[in-house]
């Protein structure tokens, strides 16, 4: 009755193997922000927003997953799917719009952002409180959707958002552009694909190109299925990625360039399914942009676009940004740190001078006994080891009756518990740690830092080498919860990113691996890997409890 002819039985749409979807999308993106106290932005990626009540900022939100954006999936560089770097240009426009600025300053895309098969990545865009000028920061994290706290966040982009003046801008009526030359587009996609990129239909929208002299000159248009979306973006990343194409097919060469900065970017109208773009030389791998509707009225423009080539492969560019390891630097000169005590009978070459103490107790007793002749000092040092390397738990077990006495008497509240030692961490290349158990106790005792802040330090100190005096002089503990001094010189830790093949273990396919937490799932493919990248025969599998 309801479809007459049809005899009561219609078609079902086509499976997700033939790549046309019928199924209505779940609006996940923005569903149920109300409820969370938050505000629905309606733009298609970033779902939900939330002004914090007291710094002034802002915070947009979303997920993406090709799961509810399939388009995305069309977007492939050297054989990893990769969020467009227009995307990045697209949130910081519409924060800019929600925050009340008129201009992308600067936008520096930092780390290349992978999406999964399946599941998904979350999304923040954070805005910043503006200063006199109305300006405001802007940083772009993702981090993946399945993560539980503390969440690990990565860091892809940064910049600056502005007000700006009205200004007029240029348009593109007279098109083609005169005196231009038509360039073949027809085998622009394969030769794209032979410099790794492998766009799929969402991202194939370069229809024609003309070039007069250093200039490019382009015809864009979202392809079909994407263009009732368009209006819910700034500029759909799509459309505008497909305008960067004729620019990377004539600057490429034999690399692969992805957008690295954008600068002085402003969007003058919303919603076009259509650009004209003219592209002009702006320096080395540099240009600018003029982007208008069909009409020629201008849509976006861009006072320079940098590109830069990506790593041998793109999926290790992004590796290059998430991979970190501890580096230790020198410390910029210290002023002195306060006054010093000192816990138990060692000690006296670090600080000859120094009143001592047996522990903690006898400290408070004396404080108690004279409050006006007894200060509490800021910093109190405790001389830790050498430690039994086969028997840890008496260093460590010290180190930890020591931490609770110390947090249980308020009036140290303001005070700095310093741990020294003497060898056990590796600050420099020949470094052997020869303290083990005081290698334990600095785990322990970074552990009391992440849960108190600011209360306790940790300085090693040459073996071999007289420290007389060196920490009340140049030891920045108020300043750094970790030194280390090594030939006179003060050295903190610092994360600095390691490129994957720097550094490569060097496993005696003879000896026994330990892996710790090595009987969960991760544990079980670490161990697989350890047998098939480096050779390793012997395993010792143990679970994170021991």
């Amino acid at each position: 009755a309801l479809l007459p002819g049809s005899g009561g039985v219609v078609d079902l749409p086509t499976y997700a193997f033939q790549h046309r979807r019928y199924w209505l999308e779940p609006s996940s993106a923005t569903a149920g922000a109300e409820r969370l106290g938050l505000d629905r932005t309606g733009h298609p990626l970033l779902g939900a927003a939330v002004e914090p009540a007291e710094d002034g900022g802002l915070l947009l939100t979303g997920r993406l997953a090709i799961g509810s954006h399939p388009w995305l999936a069309d977007h492939t560089v050297a054989g990893t799917t990769l969020l467009p770097g227009t995307a990045f240009l697209e949130f910081a426009l519409a924060a800019a719009d929600r925050a009340g600025c008129d201009r992308v300053a600067e936008l520096t895309i930092e780390a290349p952002l992978p999406l999964p098969a399946s599941g998904g990545v979350r999304l923040q865009v954070a805005v910043g409180s503006p200063d006199a000028a109305g300006r405001r920061t802007v940083g772009i994290h993702s981090a993946p959707a399945a993560s539980v706290p503390p969440v690990e966040w990565t860091r892809h982009a940064t910049g600056l958002l502005e007000p700006a003046a009205d200004a007029p801008a240029d348009t593109l009526a007279s098109w083609p552009p005169a005196g231009a030359t038509a360039v073949p587009v027809e085998d622009a996609y394969p030769q794209l694909e032979a410099l790794g990129y492998q766009y799929g239909p969402a991202f194939q929208g370069l229809r024609a190109v003309w070039r007069r002299g250093d200039e490019l000159f382009a015809e864009i248009g979202l392809p079909a299925g994407q263009e009732a979306a368009a209006d819910r973006y700034g500029v759909h990343p799509a459309l505008l990625d497909a305008a960067l194409h004729p620019v990377v097919l004539s600057l490429a060469g034999d690399r692969t360039l992805l957008p690295f900065s954008w600068s002085g970017v402003r969007l003058h109208a919303t919603g076009a399914t259509e650009l004209r773009v003219h592209w002009s030389p702006a320096g080395p791998d540099t240009v600018a942009l003029v982007a208008a509707d069909a009409a020629g009225a201008p849509v976006l423009t861009a006072d320079l676009l940098a590109l830069r080539p990506a790593p041998a492969g793109t999926a290790a560019a992004g590796a290059a940004r998430s991979l970190h390891q501890v580096e230790w630097v020198t410390a910029a000169a210290a002023a002195p740190s306060g006054g010093w005590a000192v816990l138990g009978p060692d000690g006296t070459a670090l600080l000859s001078d120094a009143p001592r103490y047996a522990d903690p107790a006898e400290l408070s007793a004396a404080l108690s006994a004279a409050p006006s002749a007894v200060d509490v000092p800021e910093n109190v040092a405790v001389v830790c080891g050498p430690g039994d390397p086969a028997d840890p738990g008496p260093l460590v077990a010290h180190a930890l009756t020591l931490i609770r006495s110390w947090l249980a008497d308020e009036r140290f509240a303001d005070s700095r518990l310093v741990f020294v030692t003497r060898g056990a961490v590796a600050a420099r290349p020949d470094d052997t740690v020869p303290d083990l158990a005081a290698a334990a106790l600095w785990g322990l005792v970074r552990t009391a830092q992440s849960e108190h802040p600011g209360r306790f330090a940790l300085v090693d100190v040459d073996v071999d080498v007289d420290a007389d005096g060196v920490l009340p002089a140049g030891v920045p503990v108020g300043q750094e919860p970790q030194v280390a001094v090594r030939g006179g010189a003060v050295l903190v830790p610092r994360l600095a990113r390691v490129a994957p093949g720097e550094t490569s273990p060097v496993l005696d396919p003879a000896g026994t691996v330990l892996v710790t937490g090595g009987t969960g799932g991760l544990g079980a493919l670490f161990a697989r890997h350890l047998v098939s990248a480096y050779g390793v025969r012997h395993l010792l599998l143990v679970s994170r409890r021991g």
